[in-house]
């Protein structure tokens, strides 16, 4: 299934999001891992067709759902606690990450610190044919400044499928599948959602191409992580 996002007011879906493409890092830029895969061009307004691409249908499977909302979370408050008042009273907390202000992606190797672009979560460690069914992680920003989840309109399944047509069955989906997947000249759409400090995301990222971003913000921002599976968080759209 592809990306799908909740939301009950089209124009409020536009205001916060933009549309890009992607591509693989070119050797020069010795931030990032080999391959890895970045947003391309510049981000532009969502069109009518764009808002209808994201559309969930009637019935949409929770677990690969993406969801804006507004946390019942205040400052000062300890983040562990945080699980009943998401909706999950058994959603794990995964802890914090800084972002500096103007970087394309946030996530790094923690072994060698290399940026390593956007890319596919493999916290169940979940086969192809169970991909889709994963815990759905929140990210909640907590400032100062403002973020983005940037997320790719293309599912793991779909991904895998290409790069693997003959043994995909057997496979557990990985970022290298997106990166060879872009490599080989195969377009990805991306989304970006705008997530001013006290907003968060839940988004299906064991299934979906994703990651942090600051870009053209000249403040930090901080973020929050739990992986749960289900919630009954406010929606901003």
């Amino acid at each position: 299934m592809p990306l799908h996002i909740a939301y009950g007011d089209p124009s409020a879906l536009r205001a916060r999001c933009e549309i890009a493409t992607v591509r693989t890092t070119r050797p020069e830029e010795t931030t990032y891992e080999a391959g890895a895969i970045i947003p391309a061009g510049r981000w532009r307004p969502m069109t009518e067709a764009d808002v209808k691409a994201v559309t969930a249908p009637r019935r949409p499977l929770d677990s690969t759902l993406v969801e804006v909302v507004r946390p019942a979370y205040q400052e000062g408050r300890d983040l562990e606690d945080l699980t009943h008042p998401l909706g999950d009273p058994d959603a794990v907390y995964l802890g914090q990450a800084l972002a500096e202000p103007d970087m394309t992606t946030t996530t790094d190797n923690y072994e060698d610190g290399r940026l390593i672009g956007l890319h596919l979560d493999n916290w169940d460690k979940l086969p192809y044919a169970d991909k889709h069914t994963g815990r759905r992680r929140l990210c909640l920003n907590l400032g100062p400044g403002t973020r983005y989840v940037i997320l790719g309109a293309i599912d793991a399944q779909a991904v895998c499928r290409a790069i693997h047509p003959n043994n995909h069955y057997h496979r557990y989906p990985h970022t290298q599948d997106y990166r060879d997947y872009v490599a080989r000249g195969r377009p990805i759409r991306i989304i970006r959602i705008r997530l001013a400090p006290g907003e968060g995301c839940v988004a299906p990222t064991e299934y979906l191409l994703h990651g942090g971003s600051t870009e053209a913000q000249d403040r930090p921002s901080a973020a929050a992580f739990w992986l749960g599976t289900r919630g009954i968080l406010p929606s901003l759209i």
